[in-house]
């Protein structure tokens, strides 16, 4: 296997991850509503999506930018206190 297909596997992986664990969280201090996350979210998924399309076809360098940018997506969101979500640790 190819160091950029187990790459863009374990990419996919983490965000899965992530998006199995995801909490949305709203606090009074934040200004944004729980649809603009929401929407943000969804573009996220896009992206995983858009990742495992380009992977089954051996598109791996596209897969890969998809993956990381749903992976900047959702540490954005993260980063933000909007949502929490566990990513895979390695063992």
């Amino acid at each position: 296997m190819s160091e950029l297909r187990k790459l863009v596997l374990k990419y996919i992986g983490n965000v899965e991850r992530a998006f199995e664990t995801m909490q949305i969280l709203l606090d009074n201090s934040v200004l944004i509503s729980k649809e603009k996350v929401e929407e943000i979210v969804d573009y996220a998924m896009r992206y995983l999506k858009d990742s495992k399309y380009y992977f089954d076809r051996n598109r791996f360098e596209v897969a890969l930018a998809s993956v990381v940018y749903c992976e900047g997506l959702l540490d954005a969101l993260k980063l933000l206190g909007l949502v929490k979500f566990e990513w895979l640790t390695e063992k």
